[in-house]
């Protein structure tokens, strides 16, 4: 029996795998561009699965409901989102800080009266770690691709607002003259600079509610743990198939609630305006 509800749970958590990886085919080129260059998606999607499944299968095991299991397992697949760490946020903010330091970095090499072309592969091998691999990409396809072409697809590696205020500079200097890029790539960087803070002033400022969403999670799943281990007489009530509907509605009003919460907490980063002319080359 306990195999039979052991595959269950797996069923469970494969069918929610499923379903994420049919959304995430329909989402547009450009929202799947910008999860893939903030997660390793293989990976990610492992874990959340292995989340979901575990998740499922306790809650299958301890209860013997299958619509408590589903949305343990639905749960467990957001769970790192809801009640996680600021991992993402904290990288989002690396990476911005990274392109600051980068475009300083090139604004001293061009001031060393190097060409652009030549104070980019200068640059590449000391380009912060979180852009290294987009730089490094960038001066290897110089060797072989024109200068504006290898800036659009930096644009699109980088999949950021100021790395798109930094293409559009590189690409007028590369048509005209570098005169004035050095600059230009100053106000930049303190731009750029500028965001970070601003994103870690939002971020301690939604702290808050950010733990507000752990506090409530946590206490609701251990409440709701808590009664059906130690007096499952208690919700006995929700064994049957009313039981299990009703038990589906409270689930769905709950995670609701909680997402819109969690929403709350989350920064949304500005949109790019040179991500019109990369859907344009796809």
């Amino acid at each position: 029996m306990t195999v039979l509800w052991t595959v269950c749970g797996l069923a469970v958590g494969a069918g929610i795998l499923l379903v994420i990886s049919g959304l995430q085919r329909g989402a547009s080129p450009a929202a799947t561009r910008s999860s893939l260059s903030t997660l390793n998606l293989p990976a990610d999607a492992a874990r959340r699965g292995l989340q979901a499944a575990a998740c499922s299968i306790l809650v299958l095991a301890l209860t013997r409901w299958p619509v408590a299991a589903f949305a343990a397992a639905v749960f467990g697949w957001f769970a790192s989102e809801l009640i996680g760490s600021s991992h993402s946020v904290d990288a989002a903010i690396a990476r911005t800080e990274a392109i600051a330091t980068w475009t300083e970095m090139l604004r001293d090499t061009i001031g060393a009266a190097h060409g652009l072309e030549s104070a980019i592969a200068a640059t590449a091998p000391v380009a912060p770690a979180p852009i290294n691999d987009e730089i490094s990409a960038l001066a290897a396809r110089l060797q072989h691709t024109p200068l504006d072409t290898a800036l659009k697809d930096l644009a699109q590696d980088l999949d950021h607002p100021i790395g798109d205020l930094v293409v559009a500079a590189l690409s007028a200097a590369s048509r005209s003259s570098v005169r004035e890029l050095g600059d230009l790539l100053g106000t930049l960087a303190d731009a750029a600079r500028d965001e970070a803070s601003m994103q870690l002033r939002v971020e301690a400022a939604r702290a808050r509610v950010h733990t507000a969403v752990r506090v409530v999670a946590s206490c609701t799943l251990l409440t709701a743990l808590g009664l059906v281990v130690l007096n499952p007489t208690y919700v006995d009530v929700y064994g049957d198939t009313t039981g299990q509907a009703v038990l589906g509605l409270v689930a769905a009003c709950w995670g609701l609630a909680l997402w819109w919460l969690s929403s709350m907490s989350r920064f949304d980063h500005p949109e790019r305006f040179l991500a019109s002319d990369s859907k344009a080359r796809l």
